[in-house]
């Protein structure tokens, strides 16, 4: 229920910042779980890992609760982030055209600069993946 900014981090912590669709869905929970499951691992890489959606915070609250998450989840219930990260796009639904969230994750330096973008991925082994992509930003992170 707190306000983030990525600010905050800035000559502190790399950030992972991850987008989702929405809370307690198959691959929506695999992902939060596998980046969890890794938060030592992300930690002693000084940085915090941030899964944002459109879900509001009681859902993620939710969420987080029934599966154990350590991972941080923000929601950007107006999709503002949304857009300024270019992650929603529209698809067709029953016939209706509906706004959704591209799976998608940004790696963000100590010093506030994009150092990978990754947009439509598998939730599967996705957090095994960022970590291994971090672990070459760490080091020319230095």
């Amino acid at each position: 229920m707190n306000m983030v900014s990525l600010a905050s981090f800035r000559n502190r912590r790399n950030v992972v910042l991850y987008f989702y669709p929405k809370d307690d869905t198959p691959g929506c929970t695999m992902e939060a779980i596998d980046f969890s499951e890794l938060d030592d691992d992300f930690g002693a890489l000084k940085t915090v890992v941030l899964g944002v959606s459109m879900d509001d915070c009681l859902k993620h609250g939710a969420f987080r609760d029934k599966h154990g998450l350590s991972v941080q989840l923000l929601a950007d219930v107006d999709g503002e982030v949304c857009r300024s990260y270019g992650v929603l796009h529209d698809k067709e639904v029953d016939g209706r055209k509906k706004t959704c969230i591209v799976r998608s994750t940004f790696i963000i330096d100590r010093k506030g600069l994009v150092r990978h973008v990754l947009y439509g991925v598998n939730p599967r082994g996705h957090a095994a993946t960022v970590l291994g992509l971090l672990k070459d930003v760490s080091g020319k992170c230095k």
